[in-house]
């Protein structure tokens, strides 16, 4: 059976929202059409309701160290109020379980927002390695359920909060998070300046008995429901990894986490003590065989569109695989992104995407993001 949303039958009733399988849950997968939502959130304001990924809150005087040994980034770094850069959490192969932005309350207290493929995953990870290091104290409490998430996304989300009643919102800075607010006369629990579109935005967390009143001041400022199909073309647009397309952890089947080519600091090289340090340390050490890179379809072949699996070619020769890919309204192509023999990650080198019928197109290697910012 697949798990609901909160706010399931508002989408599917009075938004009339197309419902589709992710990860497990049902949620909405467009309202109009994928092409015009995702215009919506690069020119506009949409709302996602991403209910379906994790939120999980790690208490005691031992969180901190808890979320050390299972990170690869110092997170101590991280101010209070702030969520840190994205970070990795490893297994002992140095392949990645999950990629997340922890949420500093205070040393004591932190919350996660794990992808929704893997939050059992990594509570049962956490809960484990809490155990292995004899963190008697620390509370890992699952809150999925309790709050709705919204992201408001988009180069007017700041005016839009303004006009629902969060004037306060637009002074927050990038990554920083207030909790216990109101937004008009809707309490909420967190509002995060954040996203995963690459624009800028606001992830809100609310009770669901308040969640559809916040929904509806969010439509009358002028925002537009989007889906998760809209969600996933913006990710890939700017080269954001999603779990099981660009990264998992069976290592027979995923390059060290270094192929990913992650970036914004996730990894502190000076960190000791976490999972996966000592495998993570050899792969830099024997460098790596695979790298992850961006691709933009030729002008000739531009209504070609990428798939997972599709084989990446030169001279005739399979050098890598697409993980995942798209057509782009802003760049009027197909794009993606893919794994392929380091020899050949150069920019601007010419490659053939091979799909499933052995058709080839042309494509060009091309640096994240793979949109102009």
């Amino acid at each position: 059976m697949l798990k609901k949303i909160p706010l399931h039958d508002f989408h599917k009733k009075e938004l009339g929202a197309s419902m589709g399988e992710f990860a497990g849950w049902e949620v909405p997968m467009l309202y109009t059409s994928a092409i015009e939502e995702h215009v919506t959130v690069r020119k506009s304001v949409g709302i996602f309701d991403v209910s379906h990924m994790g939120r999980l809150r790690i208490k005691g005087s031992h969180s901190l160290d808890l979320l050390q040994a299972v990170f690869t980034k110092n997170i101590a770094k991280t101010k209070e109020g702030f969520m840190s850069g994205p970070t990795l959490a490893l297994n002992i192969w140095a392949r990645v379980r999950d990629d997340e932005m922890p949420y500093k309350v205070s040393n004591d207290e932190w919350l996660l927002v794990p992808n929704a493929s893997y939050t059992e995953q990594m509570k049962e990870h956490l809960k484990n390695m809490a155990k292995k290091l004899d963190l008697q104290d620390v509370v890992i409490e699952d809150l999925t359920q309790k709050y709705v998430m919204l992201a408001v996304q988009g180069p007017e989300a700041a005016n839009v909060m303004e006009k629902i009643g969060a004037t306060w919102a637009s002074d927050l800075k990038p990554l920083q998070f207030v909790l216990e607010r109101k937004i008009g006369d809707v309490e909420v629990f967190l509002v995060s300046r954040s996203g995963w579109t690459g624009e800028d935005g606001f992830e809100i967390w609310v009770e669901p008995k308040n969640a559809i009143e916040l929904y509806r001041k969010l439509l009358n400022a002028g925002a537009k429901p989007v889906g998760i199909i809209s969600r996933d073309t913006l990710r890939i647009e700017m080269g954001f990894v999603l779990g099981g397309n660009e990264y998992g952890e069976d290592p027979r089947k995923w390059p060290c986490a270094l192929s990913l080519r992650y970036g914004m600091g996730a990894i502190d090289w000076e960190k000791k003590g976490y999972e996966g340090y000592e495998a993570l340390h050899a792969c830099r050490r024997e460098g790596v065989k695979w790298l992850r890179v961006g691709f933009v379809m030729r002008k000739k072949f531009a209504r070609m569109i990428p798939r997972h699996g599709y084989k990446i070619i030169v001279e005739d020769q399979i050098i890598g695989w697409v993980t995942s890919g798209t057509y782009s309204p802003i760049r009027k192509r197909g794009l993606g992104m893919g794994y392929v023999d380091s020899r050949y990650a150069i920019p601007d080198m010419v490659i053939e995407i091979e799909d499933s019928r052995g058709k080839r197109g042309e494509a060009k290697i091309e640096e994240f993001p793979l949109i102009k910012r």
